[in-house]
């Protein structure tokens, strides 16, 4: 062999000894190597399989409730929000549907579990069919801003979630609260986006009620059906000023709520009141005129008639009144 040839065939083998570790480090990493990680990445319970939505779920801890305004609608809420995910999550992600945030102060941030201290605004849609008796439900609304129920789902943190034991609402009692989740769409055939809904109901202390609301009433009607004994026409002065004076209670209750195209417990009890007062108003003004027509047996069958009837049937409707509404 001479040298040309002995430095061809030494070359090659230098060159390959160089690379076969390079090559068997890339088959190794390959076959081996790659397949581990994958395989954790894929077991890892705080990953996300990509076939899935992601799973978040939403607690809300009520601190308190201030300003609950019937006529706009609107109350002030303060409550702590924890969010869980097994994707990074954060309060960006969401939205409250039916308020706005005034202010938040974040409590506890990691990548997959977040807690916020929030205070906010919310709006209810109050319902009024038996004002002064009203019961509300006061929810909040929490939907992901972005992301569909295909993207991510929306579970209840029961653990979590509940009402404070200093949470109170001047004029109002709790009744109640009710955690769930529902699906929402906006457009048809759009996909649903999941949503969390944490409500609470509050009704009025009905006695307080009673004592601001209807104790005038009562005492006006008690006053006007007595009226029925007397046959002078002094009467006609006091029925009158009984219906003045229901007039003007009425407006002061009607006043702090809003126009609803709907009757409410309070308009029909008004209507029972005004029919009375007003039966009341004539049959006096029927026995003054009567009397001055020295119309004797006319005097004697309106008052009996008044004093017998008047009073039952407006006791009737009463009770038929709060009998249908408030049971």
């Amino acid at each position: 062999m001479n040298k040309a040839e002995h430095r061809a065939g030494v070359r090659p083998n230098g060159m390959m000894g160089r690379y076969v570790p390079c090559v068997l480090f890339v088959l190794l990493f390959s076959f081996v190597v790659a397949p581990t990680l994958a395989l954790e990445i894929t077991d890892s319970p705080d990953r996300q399989d990509p076939a899935g939505p992601a799973v978040t779920q939403v607690g809300v801890y009520l601190v308190d409730f201030n300003n609950f305004d019937v006529e706009t609608g609107t109350v002030w809420v303060d409550f702590y929000l924890t969010l869980q995910s097994d994707i990074p999550v954060t309060i960006d992600d969401f939205e409250i549907m039916n308020g706005h945030v005034t202010s938040q102060e974040t409590i506890l941030d990691t990548p997959y579990v977040k807690e916020y201290r929030i205070a906010a605004t919310v709006t209810v849609d109050p319902d009024l069919r038996r004002y002064p008796f009203d019961v509300h439900t006061l929810p909040v609304i929490l939907e992901p801003k972005l992301k569909n129920e295909q993207a991510m789902v929306v579970f209840i943190n029961e653990t979590v979630s509940g009402v404070g034991p200093d949470v109170d609402l001047p004029g109002w009692r709790f009744a109640g609260t009710r955690f769930f989740t529902s699906n929402q769409s906006y457009i048809p055939d759009e996909i649903p986006y999941s949503r969390a809904v944490f409500s609470y109901t509050i009704n009025r202390d009905v006695a307080s009620t009673i004592l601001k609301s209807f104790l005038p009433f009562m005492l006006i009607i008690i006053v006007s059906l007595f009226s029925l004994l007397i046959k002078a026409s002094s009467r006609l002065l006091l029925n009158a000023s009984m219906f003045l004076g229901a007039i003007l209670i009425h407006w002061y209750l009607t006043d702090a709520i809003p126009l609803v195209a709907y009757a409410t417990f309070l308009d029909l009890f008004m209507i029972i009141t005004y029919l009375t007062l007003v039966i009341v108003l004539v049959s006096g003004i029927l026995i003054v005129k009567f009397t001055e027509a020295n119309e004797t047996a006319r005097v004697e069958t309106v008052y009996r008639w008044s004093l017998l009837t008047i009073p039952i049937v407006t006791i009737v409707l009463y009770c038929l009144l709060f009998v249908w509404f408030l049971t």
